[in-house]
């Protein structure tokens, strides 16, 4: 649960951890989306992160670290 007047950005995708603003993720088409989650990632270049390859992500954007 977020702080008193904090608000999570929205849902995220269970399968790629993607913070996705719809019904279903853009990047695996999923509808499988959770509103538990913690820990806020954005990857703006994903090529030089080493976050994104310990994640195994390949495209900019918004990430959830802890999916539940």
């Amino acid at each position: 649960m977020p702080p008193p007047g904090k608000k999570k950005q929205g849902k995220v995708c269970r399968d790629c951890h993607r913070v996705v603003d719809g019904e279903n993720c853009a990047v695996c088409g999923t509808t499988n989306l959770s509103d538990d989650w913690a820990g806020y990632l954005v990857i703006i270049d994903p090529e030089h992160s080493e976050v994104a390859k310990k994640m195994n992500i390949r495209l900019q954007g918004r990430y959830a670290l802890k999916v539940r």
